[in-house]
């Protein structure tokens, strides 16, 4: 090669081309910036729909089946992924690298506003959310009952949502804290059906009247 050919005739060049390339990338390292947290937009996003009371194949099939096919017709989409759980729906949208985050999640809105009104009425607006490592929870906290103790699963809940959780978030520096797992308090209401084919009276008339029996109105 010419190079070779070059380096061996003149070898007092040869080195000083090498000890300048070595001064070059010297001083191009002292100066090169490095960010031990770099500031990255990861082009994934979340849909979260509640859908109260529902089960995992009634999400599946009334909520979530519904929101792939309407954000498969966005252009740009890598990998689509679900999850139905009881009363929620999680799909998560990856896009390629290359694709504007905010125009993903507008149109993400978009596609939703024209599905709104095939979901059920119990279904809550879905929600559009960006995915955010920085978000994610860094301390996990475990609450259980010592063994030996008759503490019930509600009133163990009931123990992390009002003292363990207040106590945290009190702490410099905690942005949030969330509950996951609890078993909050219920009534349940068992109805005979031959009392209410006796009073002619419909499933969907006594989940009227609980609901207008319990509504919390502010006081005047």
């Amino acid at each position: 090669m010419w190079f070779t050919r070059i380096s061996i005739g003149n070898p007092v060049l040869a080195t000083m081309a090498m000890m300048a390339f070595l001064v070059i990338g010297l001083f191009s390292y002292q100066r090169l910036k490095v960010d031990q947290f770099p500031d990255i937009t990861f082009p994934v996003m979340v849909v979260q729909t509640a859908y109260p009371g529902a089960s995992p194949e009634s999400v599946e099939s009334d909520v979530t089946r519904k929101i792939e096919e309407a954000m498969n017709t966005i252009s740009g989409i890598d990998e689509i992924t679900s999850r139905s759980y009881d009363a929620q729906s999680v799909v998560i949208m990856q896009f390629d690298l290359s694709v504007d985050a905010v125009q993903a999640a507008q149109d993400m809105r978009d596609k939703i506003a024209l599905i709104r009104p095939d979901l059920r009425d119990g279904v809550k607006d879905p929600r559009v959310l960006r995915y955010n490592p920085a978000g994610m929870p860094i301390v996990t906290v475990a609450v259980s009952t010592a063994p030996g103790a008759s503490l019930s699963t509600r009133d163990l809940t009931t123990v992390a949502d009002q003292i363990v959780r207040k106590r945290l978030e009190t702490v410099r520096g905690v942005g949030s804290v969330l509950l996951v797992g609890g078993v909050k308090r219920q009534v349940q209401i068992d109805v005979k059906p031959e009392k209410l084919q006796a009073l002619s009276i419909g499933v969907d008339q006594v989940i009227r009247a609980v609901q207008n029996e319990n509504q919390e109105i502010p006081a005047r």
